[in-house]
């Protein structure tokens, strides 16, 4: 029996030289195919936003034509026209209020709430936790918009975008869920040392609390940042009696029929290709923020 389980290893060097060779093949083959799968994602990924800057360099006859994936000569111009069309100015600085403002607010609301459910205990707790897990699977712009929409009509918020601010707030389930991770990774007992010093539950959150929460705040931030950025539906209801105010989704989609009626599609793919300059400042702003949740991840 004994000599069964611990049998010696072959004394034969052919034997034992193949079970090196026999392993390596097998990284190897194993390596290979973690390779092809992430090239195949990254071209899927990649592939979508290569025929947005080819497009927004063509001609508008060229797109309707379709032909090759590479434009015959590079029209620039298609830039300045977008701009001046969609007028970019006017519905960027509404994108960046919106999102800038929904950012803040959503952290805000969400670390609060987060905080509370972490360090306390009080009466329907659980049941406010299930209501916030179960409001992750409703869409806010499909299923709840005509009563937001008749909502922000009694509060007379309906014709500015502080209606649309406030309804993508109050979608802040995933943030809460997120930063509720983070607040168990930060030791109680520096909650109990802040309240021997007579810091309240308010000025401990804010002034200890808070400040040890900065990846977590940088991660959530930037979704929530991405969330309004690329929000459609609503700046469209609460904007079409005031093209003013719509953000710059909304007039992107405008650029797709010209004033004869004719499609635009290079235009739309100009502007598409200029709004996402502002998400990927806002990355790399935010890229610090990720390393180091990166990096505390592995270290811990």
């Amino acid at each position: 029996m004994n000599e069964q389980v611990l049998s010696p290893q072959p004394d034969g060097r052919g034997k034992s030289a193949a079970r090196p060779i026999s392993g390596h093949a097998g990284r190897i083959v194993a390596r290979t195919v973690m390779w092809l799968f992430l090239l195949i994602t990254a071209m899927l990924t990649l592939f979508p936003l290569l025929m947005t800057l080819s497009g927004s360099l063509k001609t508008g006859a060229e797109m309707m034509a379709g032909g090759s994936l590479l434009p015959a000569k590079l029209q620039f111009a298609n830039y300045a026209e977008a701009w001046k069309q969609a007028n970019f100015a006017r519905y960027t600085w509404n994108s960046t209020f919106v999102s800038i403002m929904v950012t803040v607010g959503t952290l805000l609301v969400a670390s609060m709430a987060a905080y509370v459910v972490d360090r306390r205990d009080f009466p329907g707790k659980s049941l406010y936790v299930t209501v916030q897990a179960s409001m992750m699977f409703i869409s806010v712009g499909a299923i709840v918009l005509r009563p937001q929409f008749d909502l922000m009509v009694a509060l007379h918020l309906n014709t500015t975008l502080w209606g649309v601010i406030l309804i993508l707030i109050s979608a802040h389930s995933s943030t809460f869920f997120m930063l509720q991770g983070f607040f168990k990774a930060i030791p109680r007992e520096l909650d109990e040392a802040a309240m021997v010093d007579g810091s309240g539950f308010i000025r401990t959150f804010f002034r200890i609390i808070l400040p040890l929460l900065t990846p977590g705040l940088g991660v959530a931030g930037l979704f929530a940042f991405r969330h309004a950025w690329n929000e459609y539906i609503l700046p469209l209801v609460f904007t079409m009696t005031n093209p003013q105010l719509q953000t710059l989704t909304v007039g992107l989609a405008n650029l797709r029929y010209g004033s004869s009626a004719a499609m635009q599609i290079h235009l739309m793919m100009a502007g598409a290709c200029l709004s996402i300059l502002p998400m990927l400042l806002a990355y790399i702003l935010a890229n610090k923020t990720f390393i180091q949740v990166t990096a505390g991840s592995v270290k811990g």
